[in-house]
């Protein structure tokens, strides 16, 4: 990976914030009363970086939008309430973002969301292969390891898929490595870039730490803890909200990133990398998360795993069965759906 062109998605968060960017991006959040849509949506609105967002969710989005529209920034916002009101919430997005499902509970696992959020997820991105087919799609909602394939089977089905625009938001597992070095290394976490591989739960999250820009050396013990920490991040936040929700606060925070990257790359700005599980012929794997070079139509170019440790090529190999099988539940979900 070339890691000059890479940098965190907080970088694009940062700069999002200066009055000197300037655009036009129209956004709209799917889920947006939720844990993490709220919170988001925040973060959307404060960026001179959009300039119409667009809230849907099936309770609340009307005050959650008359809150919102009282901030001094130039972004306009309306609130969607319910299915019928979805369709024009779409209408014109350059992006949507879909946080939208049942979060984790203590003792849950991601898979564990499957039931239910795999349904949500189906509908939510078939209104959007309908309404907005051109838009980039940024999926959040878990288990993302089959919310992604399930939203490529689907614009499939409606004869709207590019997999240039199909995003996994997995920019999370890189703002939890970049902090847990940073910590380690008494670095700035504003400084780290840890690129993360593989997918977006447990064993499937893979940070290179190899190719950590700065480099840092850690030994075995240390590598390996902060390796599993990283992985098991979702489940620290879980355990210490006590039954009250999952990580919602740092989600928002690395969605929006995500999401001025994205629209830094469609704006035209040159050398945007991320990290995102996408459809992917890098792995041994129908998706996977590498770095991506972003560009004005989605993916420009998938960078590839670039050169790794054997510590990180043993995990890629020990990820592949989980992947594979998360991948498929959600392509089967689809194929089943009446």
């Amino acid at each position: 990976m070339p890691s000059a062109l890479a940098r965190p998605a907080g970088a694009a968060l940062r700069r999002s914030f200066s009055t000197s960017a300037q655009n036009n991006a129209k956004v709209a959040v799917l889920g947006a009363s939720g844990g993490i849509g709220q919170p988001l949506a925040l973060l959307l609105k404060n960026s001179p970086l959009v300039s119409r967002l667009t809230l849907y969710d099936v309770a609340h989005t009307p005050g959650v939008a008359a809150d919102l529209s009282h901030i001094e920034t130039r972004a306009t916002v309306k609130g969607h309430l319910g299915p019928e009101q979805l369709p024009d919430c779409l209408k014109g997005c350059d992006a949507v973002v879909i946080p939208a499902g049942v979060p984790r509970k203590p003792g849950m696992t991601r898979d564990d969301l499957f039931s239910t959020n795999a349904s949500i997820v189906a509908t939510l991105t078939a209104a959007c292969a309908q309404h907005c087919p051109e838009a980039m799609i940024c999926i959040i909602s878990n288990p993302a390891n089959s919310t992604i394939p399930i939203a490529t089977e689907v614009f499939k089905k409606h004869g709207a898929y590019d997999p240039n625009k199909i995003f996994g938001v997995t920019t999370l597992d890189i703002v939890r490595a970049n902090t847990f070095i940073a910590e380690l290394k008494g670095l700035d976490p504003a400084r780290v870039n840890v690129p993360v591989i593989g997918g977006h739960a447990g064993k499937t999250i893979i940070p290179l730490i190899s190719q950590c820009a700065p480099k840092v050396d850690l030994p075995q013990d240390q590598l390996t803890a902060v390796t599993g920490r990283t992985q098991e991040a979702g489940t620290e936040v879980v355990k210490a909200k006590a039954g009250a929700g999952s990580a919602t606060l740092s989600m928002a925070y690395a969605g929006a990133g995500f999401v001025f990257s994205l629209v830094d790359a469609m704006n035209g700005k040159e050398g945007v990398v991320e990290c995102s599980f996408v459809k992917s012929q890098e792995a041994d794997c129908a998706y996977f998360s590498t770095p991506l070079l972003l560009g004005k139509k989605g993916i420009e170019k998938n960078l590839d795993i670039g050169k790794i440790s054997p510590f990180e090529e043993k995990m890629i190999a020990e990820a592949f069965p989980e992947l594979k099988a998360s991948i498929k539940k959600g392509e089967e979900f689809v194929k089943n759906m009446k």
